[in-house]
């Protein structure tokens, strides 16, 4: 199969800032240390944390690929031997070490509410909270499946459970009652947290009822905690099953006894979402994630005694597993946690937040920036102050390079870098990132590698494609905080992620990828999304970010559709970025500019105006459900999207379009 084909070439570049990197924690020596023993340099990083007992070995790996040439699920160990809890590494370390009156977290509610937990008060929390599990019969090993909106009490169970040895399943609090229960089937769950209820744009929302339809004839489920947020009325009980947080949380000891476990001990379990097939169970260990985690929390944000961080993932994203609980815990760093939505009650509520807290450095999701674009299409208001503002970073999928540069100018006074982050719930963090004090930034493009770690772009056979080409993106050799398996499914894991290439023993990562003439890597998107245009593989997130560079486009999620001349045809959905007129002839202006920046092979064949995208939670743009759309499939369970009314809304003014007038524009009456 051909490669995907270069689109766009970025030439913009920014060097890092001499403020910054006259004082930065890495510098690039870390690339060569790392490459001399990369082994010794993941032992250095594990050094920093606290250990009941030190490893015997650092590390061991049996590849997918046997001596004999069969396949067997690989397996791989880091730290052997050590025994550490993650918790105290997180909470308890910092208040013995005299920062107990450090804050923690600054707690922003939707509704207004606000609290100020410092180290110590989570230590006495978790404390409590750890007590209660271990009277609800909750011990090492056993699996608990936290249902929560971003309260602390989240993170409050989440500590705990790690505190206990259990082992821990967040679930986004607006995934539906099925995905919930196949959450507790497939664990095998002894305890589901959740809470009465969660503020949503403004408005309480009970949350209970559906937790009891994913909870009914469980037979490993024994307790519900319930956390009471909202204060909803008559809510849905079973006695003998059903306790509240406060009932039994709030009367335990504020002292806890923390046992020690092996460093493979499992830390948790986090699916992966899609449109298709049956989510994956990946199981994360406590030594080598948290090893790698905290290191490279510390590494790539350049973490400061005085940072008031804030990652805005919801705390059932491996984004915030790994860079909103974990790394920055482990660090001792001061962060802010927002329940609600960026547009409640008004569009610039993160900005507010921003300034109240003087927030340091400000990680989020490109969706998130492409909607500000439009929100703020004018400019922003003089009256938020950014000025508290010294690093920016970037997760969930490629950001385009026109995304890239107005977050740079706008939140970040034009000097801000920004720390544009590819990783994986598979790889446990972060893989390429640049590193602020080092890296020269391009707008777009994720940087290279991390110290220790190695990716590379390759073709079919898994030999690499020549600068600026296309291809698969692979990470080779091995990392701490890789998942280890697929929970209960070992052959699962064998097959999405190391089968395919088992001969070079690289990870399958599902993207696409490029690498310019200076070894700086730019991420394609999902392999799934190419789109196949008379021989042509295209990459989605390059006609995408084309688009989006355009003034007239704030978003835009691009898809393949059926064709019966090219095989495939490329479909593109736009959100303008202003009130269109009578005058806006958007599609030819965006199929001219398309021409004109990529060239006639990548002009959409259907460009359709829409009020806004289907996204996961995550902020990822669901284009397989765009296909769907476009092609008349059925769509299934939209639950899991931010908005699950948006699909059905596209496929209205798709619906209403005339097949025969093509090219053309689409759009809603």
């Amino acid at each position: 199969m051909a490669n995907i084909r270069e689109l766009l070439v970025e030439t913009r570049s920014y060097p890092a800032p001499a403020a910054i990197a006259a004082d930065a924690n890495v510098t690039a020596e870390a690339w060569a240390e790392a490459a001399a023993d990369p082994v010794a340099f993941w032992e250095k990083a594990a050094e920093r944390l606290d250990w009941h007992e030190r490893w015997h070995t650092a590390h061991t790996w049996e590849p997918a690929l046997r001596p004999d040439g069969s396949l067997q699920p690989p397996k791989a160990e880091w730290f052997a031997g050590g025994k550490l809890n993650v918790a105290v590494n997180c909470v308890d370390r910092h208040v013995d070490a005299g920062n107990g009156n450090k804050v923690a977290y600054f707690f922003e509610g939707e509704p207004g509410d606000t609290r100020t937990i410092t180290y110590a008060d989570l230590q006495r929390e978790v404390a409590k909270a750890a007590h209660a599990l271990t009277e609800l019969g909750i011990g090492p090993g056993d699996r608990v499946v936290v249902y929560l909106p971003v309260i602390p009490e989240t993170t409050i169970i989440t500590l705990a459970i790690a505190r206990v040895g259990a082992v821990h399943s967040l679930v986004f609090g607006g995934f539906s009652a099925e995905a919930l229960r196949f959450r507790i089937e497939d664990t095998g769950a002894k305890l589901l947290v959740t809470s009465d209820g969660q503020f949503r744009r403004g408005k309480a929302v009970g949350v209970k009822a559906q937790s009891d339809e994913a909870a009914a004839d469980q037979p490993t489920l024994e307790h519900v905690l319930v956390v009471r947020r909202t204060g909803e009325e008559n809510v849905p009980w079973t006695e003998g099953r059903d306790v509240w947080w406060h009932d039994v949380v709030d009367r335990q000891p504020e002292v806890h006894e923390a046992e020690f476990f092996d460093a493979e001990h499992p830390l948790f379990i986090i699916y992966t979402s899609g449109t298709t097939g049956k989510p994956k169970g990946l199981v994360h260990t406590g030594g080598g994630y948290l090893a790698q985690t905290s290191w490279s929390h510390w590494a790539i944000f350049d973490i400061k005694d005085d940072d008031v961080y804030w990652c805005t993932a919801d705390l059932a994203w491996v984004t915030a597993h790994t860079y909103a609980i974990y790394g920055p815990l482990s660090n001792g760093v001061t962060q802010v946690m927002y329940e609600g939505t960026p547009d409640t009650p008004r569009p610039g509520r993160h900005f507010d937040i921003i300034e109240k807290y003087g927030v340091t450095i400000y990680y989020t999701a490109p969706t998130l920036i492409r909607t500000y674009m439009t929100w703020f299409s004018q400019g922003i208001p003089a009256e938020f102050d950014f000025s508290s503002i010294r690093l920016l970073g970037s997760v969930g999928e490629a950001i385009n390079p026109e995304a890239w540069m107005w977050f740079r100018d706008n939140i970040g006074a034009g000097t801000a870098p920004i720390i544009d982050t590819w990783w994986q719930s598979e790889t446990g963090s972060a893989i390429m990132a640049p590193l602020p004090g080092v890296t020269t930034l391009k707008p777009g493009s994720v940087s290279r590698a991390l110290p220790a770690l190695s990716t590379r772009v390759v073709d079919e056979a898994g030999d690499d494609v020549a600068p600026g080409s296309g291809g698969y993106l692979v990470v080779e050799g091995t990392w701490p905080s890789m998942a280890r398996t697929v929970w209960g499914n070992p052959q699962r894991y064998l097959d999405s992620y190391w089968a395919r290439f088992a001969d070079r023993g690289f990870f399958f990562s599902g993207d696409g990828g490029k690498a310019d003439a200076d070894g700086d890597m730019w991420v394609l998107g999902r392999v799934d999304d190419v789109i196949n245009v008379s021989g042509h593989r295209l990459s989605t997130i390059e006609i995408e970010s084309s688009l989006v560079a355009h003034p007239l486009v704030g978003e835009a999620g691009v898809t393949r559709g059926t064709d019966a001349t090219t095989g495939e045809a490329i479909v593109a959905f736009v959100v303008p970025s202003r009130e269109l007129t009578d005058a806006d002839d958007i599609a030819a202006t965006l199929r001219a500019h398309i021409a004109h920046e990529i060239g006639p092979i990548a002009k959409p064949r259907d460009i359709v105006v829409v009020p806004d995208l289907p996204k996961t939670r995550s902020g990822k743009i669901m284009r397989r459900l765009l296909g769907d759309i476009i092609d008349g499939r059925p769509l299934g369970d939209v639950t899991s999207l931010q908005d699950s009314t948006v699909p059905g809304l596209i496929a209205q003014i798709v619906s209403e379009r005339a097949p025969q007038h093509r090219p053309q524009e689409l759009s809603a009456p």
